[in-house]
């Protein structure tokens, strides 16, 4: 989902930024929570503080041996299959999974370290990307500890240069989570990598408890609905409500849309019929390599012709 290369709304400048407490008052609480997926939610009863790090040589030398595999999961047009980006996700001989990854990794307190290598690869493949995968769009996750410190911004954008990538490829995937520690400068950080070309997108839009008003005082680009709210969309009547409602929302306030975890003919017939913007899962297409990506596609734009 890149400026340039997704053909739904393109948005040059920032929307004006207003206080969460305008507009649409916190009655309403929906998920943009993070912290959900890999623990307890912050807002949770009873939470504890996170455990201090415990040292992982294992996960230290896997990061530093460059045993981390980074893969694609391609994200594509409902109504014409057209692929027009994908995002990217870290794999590893020690773990089943990106967030079992993750989560051991934040353990260990190498949640950063994870993420940048995982950022830089992924920036660098897409940037030697040609043939069918040519100017296609890349989406990089970005934790909260990411956005949350100072200059990673800075990082990230002479990253993106040293690759050789255009920035209006990228769209950077943030989580609710990442507001917890100060608003106002991971806004501001935001705000500048935006300006940048940049696109930004709520993740996992479903899986904790947060204002609505973050919606409107974010420098956003997109939402992507989490796998949770679609799974029973075809036979629950207030699964429908919700992510119709939902999908609505966001096209009101000139957000695209993308959903997670498809997996039948029936969702994806809903959702293209709401307006969905572009969708992820397996009907589609599960976690690809380089070059299962660059097949995946190349027979995707075939049909499309």
């Amino acid at each position: 989902m890149a400026r340039g290369h997704c053909p739904v709304s393109d948005r040059g400048g920032s929307p004006p930024l207003r206080s969460a407490g305008q507009a649409l008052t916190p009655v309403f609480m929906l998920t943009i929570d993070s912290a959900s997926r890999w623990g307890r939610r912050a807002s949770d009863k009873g939470a504890t503080a996170p455990a201090d790090p415990q040292r992982d040589r294992v996960l230290e030398g896997v990061i530093a041996d460059e045993q981390i595999d980074v893969l694609f999961q391609p994200l594509i047009e409902p109504g014409t299959g057209r692929i027009v980006g994908a995002e990217a996700l870290a794999r590893s001989p020690i773990s089943t999974g990106a967030q079992q990854l993750f989560a051991r990794a934040g353990a260990a307190g190498l949640s950063e370290r994870l993420s940048r290598f995982v950022q830089r690869k992924a920036l660098r493949s897409a940037a030697s990307w040609n043939g069918p995968l040519n100017n296609l769009g890349l989406s990089i996750n970005i934790l909260p500890a990411d956005i949350s410190r100072p200059g990673f911004d800075t990082w990230l954008l002479r990253e993106i240069k040293a690759a050789g990538i255009d920035p209006e490829r990228i769209t950077g995937e943030i989580t609710e989570s990442a507001l917890l520690v100060d608003q106002n400068a991971v806004v501001e950080r935001l705000t500048r990598l935006r300006s940048a070309g940049i696109r930004i997108a709520v993740d996992d839009f479903g899986t904790g408890y947060a204002s609505l008003a973050y919606l409107i005082s974010l420098p956003l680009d997109a939402i992507k609905i989490d796998r949770g709210l679609v799974t029973d969309i075809v036979g629950g009547e207030r699964d429908r409500i919700v992510v119709r409602a939902l999908i609505h929302l966001a096209r009101e306030l000139d957000l695209d849309v993308v959903v997670e975890g498809v997996e039948t003919t029936g969702q994806l017939a809903l959702l293209a019929e709401w307006g969905c913007d572009l969708y992820q899962g397996f009907l589609g297409a599960g976690a690809l390599t380089e070059e299962e990506l660059k097949r995946f596609v190349a027979a995707a734009n075939v049909e499309v012709a």
